[in-house]
């Protein structure tokens, strides 16, 4: 039986794979009933992996396949494994998710951005701390020290950002409706990468967005909940 790898993103501590992109796979996988082995691996690591491949996490490896990016794994195993659970039921759901994942891309990973970029840093080793400095600061025109400074900011305003989901979950349970699809799991993702790398206490216990990612964490067996909030 060939063995299935997803490659992911991890700091100094391979137990805490926090990339948001990555635990959109992890929850696809699930959802299809695939078994795989995970593989965190530090940023300056992944070039290395499989000959080059990618500059970016993740990468699957399903037998003599090899597919990265989280949107293109996720239509990779719609496609190949068609008699399992549907990712998106159907191509309004593939527009759904690229709707949903413009959304998260666009307004919500910059928003945990500003709220974890310092935190991530903090999670990484020295090679990738100094990567991960020059980089970031480059992409964001600021000092991870000023980013760490406005944090309390940055959450203050994060909940207003989620507003269409809050009222979205009025009629439903998930984006997908009474369960959940790949237009969950990636808005979970970006969730998921707050709490392991922050804690991610920043939404009102009442809130219907925690509601809902709670129930995000509880799916197959709880999977989210494998790595602990920082």
């Amino acid at each position: 039986m060939t063995t299935r790898i997803l490659y992911s993103l991890c700091g100094a501590d391979e137990s805490r794979p926090f990339s948001p992109h990555c635990w959109k796979v992890v929850l696809a996988l699930k959802h299809k009933g695939l078994d795989f082995v995970e593989k965190p691996t530090p940023f300056t690591q992944i070039p290395e992996l499989e000959n080059g491949f990618s500059k970016t996490v993740p990468i699957l490896r399903d037998g003599n396949e090899l597919i990265r990016d989280s949107f293109d794994i996720a239509l990779y195993l719609e496609e190949h494994y068609p008699n399992r659970p549907t990712l998106f039921g159907g191509e309004g759901g593939k527009a759904l998710s690229r709707f949903v994942e413009r959304f998260s891309q666009s307004i919500i990973h910059p928003a945990i951005t500003g709220i974890a970029v310092a935190d991530i840093h903090d999670m990484l080793d020295e090679t990738d701390r100094a990567y991960f400095r020059t980089t970031r600061e480059k992409m964001l025109g600021r000092s991870l020290e000023d980013l760490r400074a406005g944090r309390e900011a940055a959450v203050a305003g994060f909940a207003a950002k989620l507003e269409p989901m809050r009222q979205m979950l009025g009629y439903q349970d998930f984006i997908g409706g009474d369960g959940p699809l790949f237009a969950d799991y990636i808005l979970f993702g970006a969730l998921q990468w707050m709490r392991i790398t922050t804690g991610g206490n920043v939404l009102a216990a009442d809130d219907p967005v925690a509601a809902w990612f709670e129930r995000c964490l509880d799916l197959y067996e709880g999977v989210g909940r494998s790595v602990t909030a920082a």
